[in-house]
């Protein structure tokens, strides 16, 4: 009987999922984002996004636990260098799972696992900024204001040559 037994098996026995998402962390943690089935990067989200909580706090016994689950120093060190300082004021949710669709030969969900901090086209579209209707209709008055300014500031810089001499009456 599988009486509260919530995680997602994955049709392997113990020691190989253990194996196999030891390494899918390992390869999302190098390589920032990977392409795997939809299943797998729902179970390896909840196998890495502790581990990336426990790289916030930069100690001895944090980096121990941590090697206990992934078993690679480079990615360790990846992890405690350089995805910690990128995620430290994060809460939680390191983790976004995109689905692909379905593959070809064996009509299995796709999806790809990313660090959220870590991809640029999402970056870029967030700091794309959208015109709204109050900023167009006060755009005609910003530019007659402008063209004023604009002829002072002419005339200011205008050289002390081409005016005339004022002579002050001397007493």
């Amino acid at each position: 009987m599988r009486h509260n037994k919530k995680f997602n098996h994955l049709g392997r026995k113990h020691s190989h999922r253990k194996a196999m998402l030891a390494n899918m962390a390992i390869s999302l943690i190098m390589h920032k984002r990977i392409t795997t089935t939809l299943p797998k990067a729902k179970a390896l989200r909840v196998y890495v996004e502790p581990l990336i909580t426990k790289s916030k706090d930069d100690t001895t016994a944090s980096r121990r636990v941590v090697f206990s689950y992934l078993q690679n120093k480079y990615a360790i060190t990846e992890l405690f260098s350089v995805i910690a300082t990128k995620v430290e004021d994060r809460p939680g949710g390191y983790t976004r799972i995109i689905k692909l669709g379905r593959r070809p030969s064996d009509d299995a969900e796709m999806a790809f696992i990313e660090l959220v901090d870590f991809d640029e086209n999402m970056a870029k579209t967030e700091a794309k900024k959208t015109r709204t209707r109050r900023s167009r209709k006060s755009a005609p008055k910003a530019e007659a204001a402008e063209a004023p300014a604009k002829e002072e500031a002419a005339v200011a810089e205008a050289p002390a040559a081409e005016k005339a001499p004022v002579e002050t009456p001397a007493e």
